[in-house]
């Protein structure tokens, strides 16, 4: 199976919740515990070794911020 990795620019996350929508697997999730310079919960992948590096989280955020990886 494809594995990829997905990296967020935590900072300019505005929170939007777009890519967890987007995601197959469902495992992006807002940051509850942490909260950017903006002043939103950023975005974050909780188990990137399910990732699938299939890139529906980075086409769907308006902000380009996530940048997505296929290792294998």
């Amino acid at each position: 199976m494809a594995q990829g990795k997905v990296t967020f620019r935590s900072e300019s996350c505005k929170g939007c919740g777009l890519c967890m929508t987007a995601c197959p697997k469902n495992i992006i999730f807002l940051d509850k515990n942490r909260i950017n310079i903006r002043g939103y919960n950023p975005a974050f992948v909780e188990k990137m070794e399910e990732c699938i590096g299939c890139g529906n989280c980075a086409q769907m955020c308006p902000d380009l911020i996530i940048t997505v990886e296929r290792l294998k």
